[in-house]
């Protein structure tokens, strides 16, 4: 059984919230339905689930009166043999985006206390009028401060290594290489590169993974991972409006060339010829609130906050899973990664993806720092204690003007260079391995 990190925040929910219901959102396949029904048989006496997609009937829960009492009124009449022991019962409302009035209840549920209640679905973060399914409509009332949210992505790269077999001791001696700044072991060194590279290879999504650690077969996982894709695909025909589905699935179709290119700034001339943002804006929205994608927007000041200081126009988009980037490229070029072989501009393209799943994991909102003249760029610049920090990232081991021209102009306290290769330091600059993100 897979350990996922979302298991410790679930248990710290459960410690701490006070009248609030907990909504799970993110992109489908990341393991939100598994982990909540672990969660509720493991730590509830009774454990109570209503999938509004499964069980469209059961939606009568929520029709009518949406107190607290009236709803487990019809709930224990709809679902007989159902349960409930105050202070010990979890209530899962799954595919909630199927029932609005549920989503509303969260409100009362909460407030009522008896019972703790963890909501989720697939494309949460579409907001109304994005979604084309008719049985999704618009919230009465949205439960705010009722309703704590969080996202759940795929597997991190620790969690990956947990799959692997390796504990949390073996996390925590790398990390001490990380925290002293010293040489990793080269052999060591080299093994967990390798480890990382059947990470981009196999990515974070569950099922994957879990493929992968059964058979060691990466044919097997190119499998899984085209049924994750195709899912992804009906989720475009299913829930873009019109004519929205064809632009949808064009610009996430460019992102295997958008990311092979050498500047990887997202072109809508890539998607179609002199097209224009005026024509695919609303496409490149979707994709992001569906989380498909990581959205990584341009800074021309590395200033606190970063946010104010973005470009909305200016923008590079990333697979929102680097395993399904490569299933997207085909097995030869699998094969390239983990035999170290791959070269070009997707080489490139191929390490920042996976940098910035890794990032965003950590919880980082993702930016770029680009100058007006083109003349200095970076990859990634995090807000981290207070200040900007500079994140260059190597496929290899080349030369980093742009970093060493950032920190004559800046002066920031410390940047990071992410290679093939080891730990190095040098004034402020922090050289690591890429699997050393995680640390980050």
């Amino acid at each position: 059984m897979l350990k996922r990190k979302m298991y410790r925040f679930l248990l710290d929910w459960k410690s701490h919230k006070e009248k609030e219901c907990l909504l799970i959102k993110g992109a489908r396949q990341t393991g939100k339905t598994f982990i909540v029904e672990q969660f509720g048989k493991n730590e509830y006496k009774s454990f109570v689930k209503i999938n509004f997609l499964e069980t469209p009937g059961l939606k009568a829960v929520f029709e009518g009166d949406l107190t607290a009492d009236e709803i487990y009124k019809r709930m224990s009449a709809y679902l007989p043999g159902v349960r409930f022991t105050k202070g010990s019962t979890l209530i899962f409302l799954d595919e909630i985006q199927k029932c609005a009035s549920a989503r509303t209840a969260l409100k009362f549920l909460a407030e009522d206390k008896r019972y703790d209640v963890i909501a989720s679905g697939s494309l949460l973060g579409l907001h109304y009028g994005q979604d084309a399914d008719e049985e999704v409509k618009e919230v009465d009332s949205i439960p705010v401060g009722y309703e704590r949210q969080v996202v759940m992505y795929s597997m991190d790269f620790e969690e990956f290594l947990w799959a692997y077999g390796y504990g949390q001791d073996t996390v925590d001696y790398l990390r001490s290489f990380y925290e002293k700044r010293e040489k990793v072991p080269a052999d060591l060194n080299e093994k967990f590169e390798s480890i990382l590279r059947e990470y981009i290879v196999v990515g974070g999504m569950p099922e994957a993974v879990q493929k992968f650690v059964d058979t060691k077969d990466f044919n097997e996982v190119q499998t899984v991972q085209e049924k994750i894709l195709a899912s992804y695909d009906d989720d475009i025909a299913n829930h873009a409006k019109g004519a929205e589905k064809v632009k949808i699935r064009a610009c996430y179709d460019s992102l295997p060339r958008q990311l092979a290119r050498e500047n990887k700034k997202f072109k809508y001339s890539e998607v179609e010829k002199r097209a224009s943002a005026r024509k695919f804006k609303d496409s490149i929205t979707w994709l992001k609130d569906s989380n498909l994608v990581n959205v990584c927007y341009n800074v021309y000041e590395p200033y606190l906050p970063l946010t104010a200081n973005s470009k909305n126009d200016e923008f590079k988009l990333y697979v929102n899973d680097s395993g399904l980037l490569l299933a997207k490229y085909g097995m030869q070029t699998k094969l390239a990664v983990l035999t170290k072989k791959i070269q070009g501009n997707a080489k490139g393209g191929i390490y920042e993806n996976v940098i910035s799943e890794m990032l965003i994991k950590r919880g980082y909102n993702l930016f770029y720092y680009k100058t007006q003249n083109s003349s200095m760029e970076l990859e990634f610049v995090i807000e981290k204690d207070g200040e900007v920090v500079p994140v260059e990232v190597k496929a290899g081991n080349t030369s980093t003007a742009s970093l060493n021209s950032y920190l004559k102009e800046y002066r920031p306290s410390v940047a990071y260079k992410l290679i093939d290769g080891n730990i190095g330091e040098s004034d402020h600059k922090i050289t690591l391995p890429h699997y050393m993100a995680m640390f980050i």
